[in-house]
């Protein structure tokens, strides 16, 4: 139970000897926490190349360290995992239609046999790019109104997101959403 909600529910004399028991563990932990993020900034600045990468990783919206690092991990620094089709499907949010042949008994659904916490990572980053201004927001606005499922959207925008850093990676470059290819 949150320590904060814990007030609310549990008398008084109690909550409060089980607050003062409790906050200086959460404390030793929030500094233990500060500690790891600062020794991995640390790790991520001398290594020149993983330094590269991690600022064309996070430079693109509701990625941020945690999910950028994992991503980084998960990939081999994008050698293991080269395309993002395939990070996609490994992450579990690549649809695939349900048949047998030629019938189809249903409807395009996403594997159930995905890495559970990246895809955590990634419904949080899409979550987050959602809640802001911008064109992820605009574009989750325009297919509700269309009549499409939420979580189908957000699956679009998991997706987007993954396909939207390896082009990034891949080129050597930020996210700039005002990016056009040379090739176009």
């Amino acid at each position: 139970m949150p320590v904060k909600e814990e007030l609310k529910m549990i008398k008084d004399d109690w909550s409060k000897s089980h607050q003062n028991h409790i906050r200086p563990i959460l404390n030793q932990v929030k500094n233990e926490l500060k500690k790891v993020e600062t020794r991995i900034k640390e790790l991520i600045a001398t290594d020149q190349g993983l330094k590269q990468t991690y600022q064309q990783v996070t430079s693109v919206k509701g990625v941020g360290m945690v999910v950028g690092l994992s991503m980084i991990i998960l990939s081999n620094e994008f050698k293991t995992i080269s395309d993002p089709r395939k990070m996609a499907c490994h992450c579990g949010v690549a649809p695939f239609p349900y048949q047998s042949g030629k019938s189809i008994k249903g409807r395009t659904k996403v594997s159930h046999r995905a890495h559970k916490p990246i895809k955590a990572l990634l419904n949080l980053a899409a979550r987050s790019s959602v809640s802001s201004p911008g064109e992820l927001r605009d574009y989750y606005d325009r297919k509700v109104a269309d009549g499409k499922n939420k979580m189908l959207v957000l699956n679009a925008i998991r997706n987007k997101i993954i396909h939207r850093v390896f082009a990034c990676v891949r080129d050597g470059r930020k996210y700039d959403k005002t990016y056009t290819s040379s090739l176009v």
